[in-house]
């Protein structure tokens, strides 16, 4: 039978290119997912990570092979991976952002310690995507993904695609697409059976066994087929999943003591279709909008665990309220992906690459990636489109003729789109995907159409950033998106970008960093969050955003007239000490068409006011004539308290074998909560118990809010972690580690 083990723990690591002969005290020991090197958060230089390291794990077998092929699976490894055990060479591979393995039986020793090696080369290689050009992003080192330790038969179950037809019919079916792969030097005959089931459901829906045989040293895809009366669809507000199994008998064999594999996963139920009059989803029509992301941390790199990887999908889907996220600009972590199905994200998923597209070599390896990413993830209901093009880069027909046919033989159920700057392309794929640098929307000259990119670097804010500036970012966002809701030819926007990242010193801020998110690195809110958090329905909850810092010297002329509300309450009520101005409606005249227009006040703080007092600001929301929200923003200035909060109360140990991490967010706020920008203070931590943290300890704090990670170890038990800053009290939170 198949084992999968996970292989994570008890790595040693050093960041020097070492031979086999290092002692093991030249190393550290680490759990993985690791990076190569632990950095600030901004203001270091990329070649900081740009070195070869050697990571070594020594081993036992956890299980008798009993004839079976041991591989050891990678899921992601930047750059360049050359693996050896017991000193021979397993292989290499070139590339960071899809999975490989390495066959390892022949060289195995049983009932005794095995040495696995990995040389990582980790520098900026040209031959490699996304690299031989300038790239806007960094490419953080080391084994940054899990790596796990399968054991199979000689003949198993290479792979299963599923695929779901005519779902808006009484006559939907599925195929399961089941690829047979015998290594042995005998021809194999087998007995195969699915199962599916909804996840909820207890009847269990079986195919009759079915007889396979493979030729010695090949592989045989066989197809079943099944019509279905009887399901539900996968949709963004009920994400329905269905679980799938695979199981292969021997011949002759019984199920107790004949089984081969057992191989499951699950699928949904779903159409997504690009048409030349937008998008839909289950045969309705959908407006798109949604942020571009970077699987990028601060401190640790792309080394974030599967609860942090989770995490960006809630932020994405529930905090910013989007629809749909685009990876940029590769294959993203399975645990993200894994998660935007479970929640109904969609998912627009792109090959490596930025601009740049290298010689014949370079070519082969971005079809490899393509090829990778689209069987390991064409299951996910969540993704409704394959970018098959090099982001950005100029038109190559034959690459891209190449690309797309490829993604249509991989995957014939999903669109293809490849995203591009310029509109006098050759349109080569299904749907136009298009990054609209026009700071407006043009007339699409191709359809179907889809913006992938808009604002980003044409209008860089910081958290810290003048009122009138931060304004401005979420009014922008706020512009386009209204224009493409408008647009009957348009399927959406995509916005760039979710998070600030890091980025090389071609691009980006002072401090190397692109201060393009609607939220900062630490996936903490600016004003353009509101655009995106307020088109939530109010039936999800009420919201209530003031675009202001409530001060009166942050804009050129002063105060904070006009004052933006970014809201989905149908009437906002403003006061002004004790002062009321009125209720307020949304702006319909400037915002025609978002879902949930903003509020905009005007005339309550002219010139002749100033010699008042300045009253604290107090916004009531109004949904059908009743209160549903309030916001309060202090006058004080200056911060009356330090905050700490985790994301979680609980890690885990075993499952995550000592590398389970939750965000710690800490603000210095008014006396309402409200972050105060301009504070700029230092902040200390202490700990005290089995974790570690992660991030720079003191920490300068800018823009009033910043986040640190909390790690575990392999040791249960209870981790309280004290902030403090000068002149306020301190702050502890509490977390669980079991």
């Amino acid at each position: 039978m198949r084992t999968i083990v996970p292989f994570n723990d008890n790595w040693l690591y050093t960041s020097a290119d070492v031979d086999h002969n290092a002692p093991d005290s030249a190393f550290e020991r680490v759990a993985l997912p690791h990076t190569n090197i632990v950095l600030p958060h901004h203001n270091f230089d990329n070649m900081e990570y740009q070195f070869v390291s050697t990571y070594r794990k020594r081993f036992r077998l956890p299980e008798a092979r009993d004839g079976r092929r041991v591989f050891i699976d990678f899921e992601g490894a930047m750059t360049a991976t050359t693996a050896y055990l017991n000193g021979h060479k397993l292989g290499d591979h070139g590339g960071g952002y899809v999975p490989f393995s390495f066959d390892i039986t022949d060289y195995l020793i049983d009932n005794a310690e095995n040495v696995l090696s990995v040389r990582l080369d980790s520098t900026e290689r040209g031959d490699i995507p996304p690299y031989g050009g300038i790239v806007d992003y960094l490419t953080f080192g080391g084994i940054y993904r899990e790596v796990s330790l399968r054991y199979v038969e000689p003949l198993y179950v290479a792979d299963v695609f599923v695929k779901t037809f005519d779902v808006l019919t009484d006559k939907a079916r599925l195929e399961f697409d089941i690829l047979l792969r015998n290594v042995s030097n005998a021809p194999r005959t087998v007995s195969l059976q699915v199962t599916f089931a909804a996840e909820e459901a207890s009847r269990m829906i079986e195919s009759e066994w079915l007889t396979v045989s493979v030729p010695p040293g090949g592989e045989v895809l066989h197809t079943y087929e099944k019509s279905l009366r009887i399901f539900k669809r996968w949709t963004l507000d009920d994400p329905i999943l269905y679980g799938w199994e695979v199981d292969l008998v021997k011949e002759g064999g019984s199920w107790i003591d004949g089984k081969l594999d057992n191989v499951m996963g699950s699928f949904g139920f779903r159409e997504a279709r690009f048409t030349d009059t937008g998008f839909y989803l289950n045969g309705q029509h959908l407006k798109l909008m949604g942020l571009n992301r970077h699987q990028t941390y601060p401190f640790i790199g792309g080394a974030a665990p599967a609860r942090l990887q989770r995490k960006d999908a809630d932020i994405i889907k529930y905090e910013l309220g989007c629809n749909i996220v685009r990876t940029s600009h590769y294959p993203q972590s399975k645990h993200f992906i894994e998660r935007c199905d479970e929640i109904g994200l969609l998912v627009f998923e792109e090959i490596p690459g930025w601009q740049h597209v290298g010689d014949e070599d370079w070519q082969a390896l971005n079809l490899r990636d393509l090829e990778a990413m689209i069987v390991r993830d064409r299951n996910h209901p969540s993704i409704v489109i394959w970018g098959v093009r090099v982001n950005e880069s100029m038109d190559n027909d034959v690459l891209y003729a190449k690309t797309n046919a490829f993604a249509h033989k991989l995957d014939p159920t999903r669109q293809t789109g490849g995203v591009r700057f310029f509109q006098e392309s050759s349109f080569l794929e299904d749907v136009f995907t298009f990054n609209d640098f026009s700071n407006d929307v043009q007339d699409p000259l191709h359809t179907p159409h889809l913006i992938t990119e808009f604002n980003g670097h044409m209008f860089s804010t910081k958290t810290w950033d003048q009122e009138e500036r931060a304004m401005e970012h979420a009014l922008r966002h706020a512009r386009i998106q209204d224009k493409q809701m408008g647009h009957p030819q348009i399927s959406g926007a995509i916005g760039w970008c979710a998070f600030d990242y890091n980025t090389h010193r071609e691009f980006g801020s002072g401090d190397r960093v692109c201060y393009h998110g609607v939220m900062d690195t630490f996936r903490l809110p600016k004003f353009a969050a509101y655009v995106y958090e307020s088109q939530q329905s109010p039936d999800v909850r009420p919201i209530l955003r003031a675009v202001t810092y409530w001060t009166r010297g942050d804009r050129s002329v002063g105060g904070a007239d006009p004052l933006w509300v970014f809201t989905n309450c149908e009437e906002v009520e403003m006061f002004v000490g004790k002062e009321r101005f009125g209720r307020f409606t949304p702006d319909r005249e400037t915002f025609p068409n978002l879902p949930y227009a903003p509020v905009q006040i005007k005339g309550f703080d002219a010139p002749a006011m100033w010699s008042r007092p300045y009253g604290e600001l107090r916004l009531v929301g109004y949904i059908g004539g009743e209160a549903v929200t309030e916001l309060q923003m202090g006058t004080e200035g200056f911060p009356i308290a330090l905050t700490l909060e985790a994301d979680d109360d609980e890690l885990n140990v075993e499952s995550a074998e000592g590398t389970d991490m939750t965000r710690l967010v800490f603000k210095l706020v008014d006396k309402f909560g409200n972050r105060l920008p301009y504070t700029n203070q230092v902040v200390s931590f202490e700990i005290d118990g089995p974790g570690e943290l992660i991030g720079e300890n003191p920490f300068a704090i800018m823009g009033g809010q910043a986040a640190l990670y909390l790690k575990s170890t392999r040791e249960a038990g209870t981790v309280t972690v004290t902030a403090s800053t000068p002149r306020l009290p301190t702050v502890s939170v509490t977390v669980t580690i079991s």
